[in-house]
């Protein structure tokens, strides 16, 4: 465990600067490895993105714990970079649930995770308030002596709950309950991200790429926020590469899209490049 406490060590040296750091989000090995060559300095999984690679909806009922820590598991070992994951819920909405789903994150060797407030349940969208804090207090818990970070996610402006003294309430609660960071994605303009960065007292993950306003890293370091992610985005940006590229070819029969893909040369000795790395 001695070089996945290294990989801690930076990734918490990250959280603690005075301005935002971008961790980007590879679906998988190959994506990593790309993102790593261009000098980012940590990773996030994507559940988005690896539903897409494997054809699935990104939900926790078409979505295991094993193989999204599988998936976690070879990005991993793909960069020599600190990894985080989406652990979506917790995979269950039991306490305990989510403090096994963090030991067995931090057994794939990741060294972050973040756990989310959203039920599944369209009814009520949202773990009540109570259990939303018990589920992340024994998710801190759980990282007790590991290395491990942990992001405590309130989902209420993806879950059509747009209440942002609820989601600073949740965030406080969290964080009092042991989060190490805090996640809040769907925050309408920067204020509403000024506002919730002043109103807690860990770092902030913010997520860029959504639907709606988008704002530079440096404004967004300058509201306060520690972290900036992109989600499902980049794979969804490949994804649109492709389907424009098969668009051209099926209705005109062309293939200019060519001229627009990396040489094959290229991606090869960033990718191996990367791997002698590793």
């Amino acid at each position: 465990m001695t070089n996945q406490r290294e990989r801690f060590a930076r990734f918490q040296h990250l959280h603690a600067l005075d301005e935002a750091f971008v961790i980007p989000n590879p679906w998988d090995a190959g994506s990593a490895r790309l993102l790593t060559s261009l000098g980012f300095e940590a990773l996030a999984t994507s559940s988005a993105g690896y539903a897409f690679a494997k054809g699935k909806r990104d939900s926790s009922a078409t979505l295991s714990r094993e193989e999204l820590l599988a998936n976690a598991a070879e990005i991993v070992a793909a960069t020599h970079l600190p990894v985080s994951a989406d652990l979506e819920a917790g995979f269950g909405s039991a306490p305990e649930t989510c403090a096994e789903t963090i030991r067995l994150a931090c057994e794939a060797g990741l060294v972050g995770g973040s756990i989310e407030d959203a039920s599944g349940d369209p009814a009520r969208p949202l773990y009540d308030f109570s259990l939303a804090v018990e589920r992340i207090q024994a998710a801190a818990e759980a990282t007790r002596g590991l290395p491990f970070l942990l992001t405590a996610r309130a989902e209420n402006y993806l879950c059509g709950r747009p209440d942002l003294d609820d989601t600073i309430r949740r965030l406080q609660a969290f964080s009092t309950a042991g989060a190490d960071v805090l996640y809040a994605p769907g925050l309408p303009d920067l204020e509403s991200i000024r506002i919730v960065c002043d109103a807690v007292d860990k770092p902030v993950n913010v997520v860029m790429g959504l639907a709606g306003p988008t704002f530079s890293v440096a404004e967004l370091s300058a509201a306060g926020v520690r972290r900036i992610s992109v989600g499902g985005s980049f794979a969804r940006a490949a994804f649109g590469a492709l389907l424009r590229a098969a668009q051209e070819v099926r209705t005109q029969g062309t293939f200019d899209y060519a001229r627009e893909a990396i040489p094959g040369a290229t991606l090869a000795a960033l990718l191996a490049a990367e791997e002698q790395k590793g």
